[in-house]
């Protein structure tokens, strides 16, 4: 098995120490697993697409900005 070495920022390090009962490296490898089952599912999905670069490029725009507007008003209440 290769190992691989992670960097963390300090608070959430500190978080983890508070739980010594956890197997990090189980749980990075799970995410990991998981990231890559995901892109695999992506990847047989939009293999047969027709959808140039710029055509996702303007979905995950309208994507971002349908997610801001939705939080925004849960935030600030109906305008």
């Amino acid at each position: 098995m290769t190992n691989l070495t992670l960097s963390v920022p300090d608070d959430l390090y500190e978080e983890m120490k508070k739980h010594p009962e956890i197997r990090w490296s189980e749980v990075a490898r799970q995410a990991l697993a998981k990231k890559l089952d995901d892109l695999r599912r992506l990847d047989a999905l939009l293999s047969g697409s027709k959808l140039t670069d710029e055509d996702v490029e303007n979905v995950a725009k309208s994507v971002k900005e349908g997610v801001w507007k939705k939080h925004r008003k849960r935030r600030t209440g109906p305008r």
